[in-house]
């Protein structure tokens, strides 16, 4: 949390608050519409990919209920610390009962950001002048989480994910990764949805592999409520693009609000008791 306000007070200096008050005032009601449609396909996304995975494991997850848990889980993502804590009370409420239900919100959490991380690093490779504009930042997020996968307490509990992953059937996994591409598609639409209410007139091609960036940023769970990697991402790689450093910024802060605003819904079910899968019947 810390790091990620450090990240915020650094952009403010660097490009001033002017872009984030243009950012909050281009938000207009086409664009929350925008948001809500693409927050339901991207929830409906998240929440089919979790049944697959439920199911791969020997788990019955009603859709009804992966949708209502998956909005309440962005919705907390959205206004907590470090954007994992509503997956990690998702994973501790289908895990009290059956270690299997914990696993699998994590394997379907990991699913769709690796699909991320795959396109985020394949536009890196790509485009060395963004490469070399956010490399420093990446590295350090990146030495973070490699130093946590050391440690021999957390080493330890991935073997049982590994062994989950080896019961996927090739079409389970083919329908997973088919969901996660679908879901990042919508989160670049809304990207390209953020970026015209911050008036930025750049063709979509050209957008698609900044955005994409500023999307990788957010894997790292070094934020305030969704906002920082993601700002620093947006503004450098913007600014390296010669589209302009305020430019980046307020669309990604339009972006971050446009999020927001797309999982209201979950607030709905914040109250909702969580029900706990049942082990399919042999």
């Amino acid at each position: 949390m810390l790091i990620g306000a450090a990240v915020l007070v650094a952009l403010a200096v660097w490009v001033g608050t002017d872009a984030v008050l243009a950012g909050l005032a281009a938000i207009d009601p086409p664009a929350v519409l925008a948001a809500l449609a693409v927050g339901l396909l991207t929830t409906l996304c998240a929440a089919g990919r979790w049944c697959l995975v439920a199911r791969g494991l020997g788990l019955a997850l009603p859709f009804a209920t992966a949708v209502a848990d998956t909005y309440r889980a962005v919705a907390l993502n959205s206004v907590l610390p470090a954007g994992v804590l509503g997956d990690v009370h998702r994973a501790v409420a289908h895990g009290r009962a059956d270690g299997r239900g914990l696993r699998a919100v994590v394997l379907e959490r990991t699913a769709g950001q690796a699909v991320v991380v795959v396109a985020g690093l394949l536009v890196l490779l790509a485009q060395p002048v963004l490469l070399g504009g956010l490399l420093p930042g990446f590295a350090v997020g990146a030495g973070l989480l490699l130093a946590a996968s050391r440690v021999p307490r957390v080493r330890s509990l991935l073997v049982p994910f590994l062994v989950d992953v080896r019961r996927f059937t090739a079409r389970t996994a083919l329908a997973v990764v088919a969901l996660s591409l679908t879901a990042l598609a919508g989160y670049l639409v809304l990207f390209v949805v953020a970026a015209r209410a911050a008036g930025v007139t750049a063709p979509v091609g050209e957008l698609l592999p900044l955005l994409v960036v500023a999307l990788l940023a957010m894997v790292l769970p070094l934020n305030v409520g969704g906002f920082g990697p993601r700002e620093a991402a947006g503004t450098v790689a913007f600014s390296a693009a010669g589209l302009g450093a305020a430019q980046g910024l307020t669309t990604a802060v339009v972006y971050g609000v446009l999020g927001m605003i797309a999982c209201l819904p979950g607030l709905a079910v914040l109250l909702r008791p969580v029900p706990r899968p049942e082990p399919l019947p042999c």
